[in-house]
């Protein structure tokens, strides 16, 4: 007998570094179980439609800005789940609004929570490392829970392709490379790279809507304008530089920590600080409202 195919629409609501979870009671599909909030598209709706209004029915609130975010296909021993996944940013004037029992959690408790076995995809999007090592050498790939930004240019594909296909895919979660890599390589590399990097002239360059779904995107800002853009579109998160003055960008205008901070309290989407920073200078940048660092020098000894 074939199973019974169901299409629910799941809300990412974010705020700040938190996400939004709830709690599935024991007489539920998937019950005990921690939940992103949502529910069954209903016959005439489109998922995003259905996101909208669980939202507003079983959150409390109304949002406007939403984004694509995954769709998964899960098959469980009784059903077989569509997911349409949308995220939101929840400003802070709502926070009082939202309705009993729903629970905000930083994203590195995520993962000790007992969500459904579907919901895997969605937990390795939203956790990031504090740490990101930029590094010309694929070589260089932590190997414990750090993430590497793998910043080289298009030269040889073939080659490139050669050394990423050498790569488990456990690796390649790890792994961050520029749009324009991604855009090049094959088919088959594509579907296995997770997460893809945004310099700012391409940030600057793209629309609301036109982020690749199921991917996850970390943009390259220096100001105010690109770092409200980049939440605009859609980014998972922002490298935002330079903190200090750097002998690799010597003239760029320095933000300083007071300055990152202003910018960076202001983003509901992780934000790294990079430029002239230690992994040992993780407390302060998260004084300064960072979620972590990146850089390439003093880097280099993380593994």
């Amino acid at each position: 007998m074939a199973k019974a195919i169901v299409d629910v629409a799941i809300a990412i609501l974010l705020h700040k570094s938190k996400v939004l979870v709830g709690w599935r009671q024991a007489d539920q599909h998937q019950g005990n179980k921690h939940e992103f909030p949502g529910g069954k598209v209903e016959l005439g709706e489109s998922p995003e439609q259905a996101c909208r209004r669980e939202i507003y029915e079983e959150v409390g609130i109304g949002l406007k800005e939403w984004h694509a975010f995954d769709i998964i296909c899960h098959e469980y021993e009784d059903v077989i789940v569509n997911l349409h996944l949308f995220h939101a940013h929840v400003p802070e004037e709502m926070l009082n609004q939202i309705h009993q029992p729903w629970t905000w959690y930083q994203r590195d408790q995520l993962a000790s929570l007992n969500f459904p076995k579907a919901n895997a995809v969605i937990l390795e999007r939203l956790i990031w490392s504090h740490l990101i090592k930029i590094s010309d050498q694929i070589d260089a790939l932590p190997h414990h829970n750090f993430q590497m930004y793998w910043r080289i240019q298009i030269a040889e594909v073939e080659k490139i392709e050669q050394q990423l296909e050498l790569l488990t895919d456990e690796q390649l979660q790890k792994i961050i490379i520029n749009t324009d890599i991604y855009q090049n390589i094959n088919i088959v590399l594509q579907s296995r790279v997770k997460t893809i990097h945004l310099k700012q002239s391409q940030l600057m360059a793209l629309k609301k809507g036109e982020l690749i779904v199921g991917k996850r995107f970390i943009a390259a800002c220096h100001d105010a304008v690109s770092l409200q853009h980049a939440q605009h579109i859609g980014c998972d998160a922002v490298f935002l530089s330079p903190v200090k003055a750097t002998e690799t960008h010597p003239n760029a205008k320095v933000l300083g920590w007071n300055d990152f901070a202003a910018l960076a309290q202001q983003s509901d989407i992780p934000v790294f600080a990079l430029g002239g920073v230690a992994p040992e200078d993780l407390e302060q940048a998260q004084k300064h409202h960072a979620y972590g660092l990146a850089g390439i020098r003093q880097f280099s000894s993380i593994d």
